[in-house]
């Protein structure tokens, strides 16, 4: 009886114990999960805090920001390693004989002098001491091999800090498309600012502590690097503009000059240069203002570049480099002048409006309301009976006028915006006019009274920028396509791997192809013979179209001079557009300054794109070439304004002595910089340049 007890007794038991080995068993496997599950979800955060709690020291380890190389594959931006010498001062005068080790090599590689080194180890007790910054890898690697030597040896507390350098390898090649860095990678001006949160990376962190144990252990966080940029920029097209224009600011000079040059089927950007230009090595260097202190060219208080240097105030001195920094050809406005025209005969021919049979009689000039308004050849009594293509090619105000009237406002306007014009063209390039500002630039439906629409229809009293004309003008020529212009083509990882892949934005029709074929024969013929003339290159079919605008104040006998052209003309393969800024003659507004520049750039930029010489027109008369006579578009009567915007807008703020539109490169950054004109989150921008006014 007693054994069948006990017998139950053990049986029950041995129950018990197996529930409570499975119930244990079970907890162990739920506690395993969760661990592991810690682990892989927040093991990095709770890793951070156990080495919170323990003696470590962590440095950072720098990402490399990334790339930005042309189509070709040429570096533009890099960015190299560097190293900061970090001194140890505890470490050092631990025995006599590392102290005059360590000061013996410091002083033999790094040019350390007595009474730095004794500044350096004046806190004993310190372990960080920033020596010397931004040394390249020849230099350490030269000491590091000494230390190896037997000399070397007693050598103690020097420590070596990676971080990144930005490089430019090419100087101030393609420096305003470019833009620059600032310390913090941070860009600013060009694709540097633009594409700042691409080219950057995040820091990794390397973190070195004792355990439990007392062992030396070392963590390290990777960095995470930043992406390439592909762009559209040609670095040998880029090359060929430099030199042409920088030989012509030398041999001729100008107050500035523009060159915008474009792929005419994409709209993406090959090549872009103002004529004075900045190493983006060495951004805040006061060298690239010199040109501010010639003769003519602004109001400083100054006597010279150096007087400048010495006594300039904070204000003052990002003024000044914000004028060479900022980029012309998309930040600033003027009155495009008489390559408008294109514009204006594009649109009537497509409404219909016109034909290009249809013939306009120029006897000189129209009465538009209280104002006669004359043509350029009004001295010479007119231009006399001309057809669409002779309207262009003579660039004559009298028919333009007369197109206009034809279309009236509201076509007009709806052509100008089709074009682009009073509206961003959204190019990937940081310091283009805001929307409302742009729009303000131009005279729409509502306020293209007769005469604004008259003087609109020749480019006078309308504004735009370089990239606004130049996209527009891309559109005209290739089928009536008008893409969004671009620079970067796409972004790519360290290892080449397509992040994102930039696709041609086309934003929408313009014009038809049959139009834009009749404007690409009328554009030919401008060059052929008209007033393009000088823009000729024996060999090559080239379109396109003169511009020269008088500045305000009117009458002050200063001029903007432009031309853009293409080649070849049944199939367009580069847009050229060439603006310079009063030129260095006694009579500006006769010049054919941009159009003898066009014709340098493309005898080298041509061959240079294998763009075929099919003309059979090797003689070109430049002797014979049709000078445009200049004079005031108003006989008698001036309109006390006759620019969109009136004094708001900067073009004509700064021609009547206005403030300027500078915005310095810390206030660029903020959010409470006044809107109204230009964009607060993009580059700093200053406005030199003054109002103009067609006179052809």
């Amino acid at each position: 009886m007693a054994q069948r007890k006990r017998h139950k007794f053990l049986s029950r038991m041995k129950k018990r114990l197996l529930a409570v080995i499975v119930i244990a068993l079970a907890a162990f496997a739920v506690l395993i999960f969760n661990l592991i599950k810690i682990n892989l979800e927040d093991g990095a955060k709770y890793e951070q805090q156990v080495l919170a709690q323990q003696r470590y020291s962590s440095t950072v380890v720098p990402y490399k920001r990334g790339d930005i190389i042309d189509k070709n594959g040429t570096v533009l931006a890099t960015t190299k390693k560097v190293y900061n010498l970090i001194l140890e001062p505890k470490n050092i005068l631990e025995k006599e004989k590392y102290t005059a080790a360590t000061t013996n090599a410091l002083k033999t590689y790094f040019g350390i002098t007595d009474s730095e080194m004794a500044e350096f180890l004046s806190d004993a007790n310190s372990y960080y001491k920033v020596a010397r910054k931004k040394l390249d890898y020849d230099v350490v690697k030269e000491f590091e091999a000494f230390c190896d030597t037997e000399d070397g040896k007693d050598i103690r507390g020097i420590v070596f800090e990676e971080e990144y350098e930005r490089v430019y390898p090419n100087g101030n090649l393609a420096c305003h498309l470019l833009g620059y860095t600032v310390s913090g990678n941070v860009g600013q001006y060009g694709i540097e600012q633009y594409y700042n949160d691409e080219l950057n990376g995040s820091n990794g962190r390397a973190y070195t502590y004792l355990n439990e144990d007392y062992g030396l252990t070392n963590t390290i966080e990777s960095a995470i690097n930043g992406y390439n940029l592909v762009t559209s920029i040609d670095a040998n097209i880029q090359k060929i503009i430099q030199e042409k224009v920088d030989n012509y600011m030398e041999t001729e000079g100008a107050k500035n000059v523009s060159v915008l040059v474009m792929d005419p089927n994409t709209c993406n950007i090959l090549a872009l240069y103002n004529s004075h230009p900045f190493d983006p090595n060495d951004a805040y260097n006061l060298d690239a203002v010199a040109y501010q202190f010639e003769d003519g060219y602004s109001d400083w208080d100054y006597e010279s570049l150096e007087d400048f240097k010495d006594n300039a105030t904070d204000e003052e001195t990002v003024k000044a480099l914000n004028e060479v920094w900022r980029n012309f050809a998309v930040s600033d406005v003027f009155e495009p002048g008489s390559t408008y025209k294109t514009f204006t005969i594009s649109g009537a021919l497509e409404e219909g409006v016109i034909v290009p049979t249809d013939t306009f009689y120029c006897d000189g000039g129209e009465q538009k309301d209280i104002y006669y308004i004359k043509c350029h050849y009004a001295q010479h009594g007119g231009h006399g009976m001309l057809d669409v293509s002779g309207a262009l090619e003579n660039s004559c105000n009298d028919a333009l006028m007369q197109i206009s009237a034809k279309e009236g406002a509201e076509k007009f306007d709806k052509y100008q915006v089709l074009f682009g014009f009073g509206q961003r063209t959204n190019v990937d390039i940081p310091g283009e006019p805001s929307e409302a500002g742009l729009s303000a630039n131009v005279y729409h439906a509502d306020t293209l009274h007769v005469t604004e629409l008259a003087t609109s229809s020749f480019g006078q009293g309308v504004c735009a920028s370089m990239m606004e004309i130049g996209t527009a003008f891309c559109s005209v020529i290739n089928g009536g396509y008008y893409y969004q212009p671009s620079v970067v083509q796409r972004i790519e990882d360290e290892k080449g791997n397509i992040i994102d892949n930039k696709d041609n934005v086309l934003v929408r029709r313009t014009i038809s192809e049959e139009t834009s074929e009749i404007m690409r024969e009328e554009l030919f013929q401008v060059v052929e013979r008209g007033t393009g003339k000088r823009a000729s290159v024996e060999g090559y079919t080239i379109g396109g179209k003169t511009g020269t605008a008088e500045k305000l104040p009117r009458g002050n006998g200063k001029y903007l001079i432009s031309f853009i052209g293409f080649a070849p003309v049944d199939n367009p393969q580069v847009v050229v557009y060439v603006v310079v800024d009063e030129p260095n003659v006694e009579d500006q507004g006769s010049s054919a300054a941009s159009s003898y520049l066009f014709a340098d750039i493309a005898t080298e930029l041509f061959p240079y794109m294998n763009i075929y010489k099919t003309n059979d027109n090797y003689d070109i008369d430049l002797i014979n070439a049709v000078d445009e006579p200049t004079d005031s578009i108003y006989e008698g009567e001036i309109p006390e304004n006759d620019v969109a915007g009136g004094s708001d807008n900067p073009y004509v703020e700064q021609s009547i002595g206005g403030e300027d539109n500078t915005i310095s490169d810390t206030e660029a950054s903020t959010d409470d910089t006044d809107e109204t004109y230009y964009d607060n989150t993009e580059a700093p921008i200053y406005d030199d340049t003054s109002g103009d006014e067609n006179t052809e």
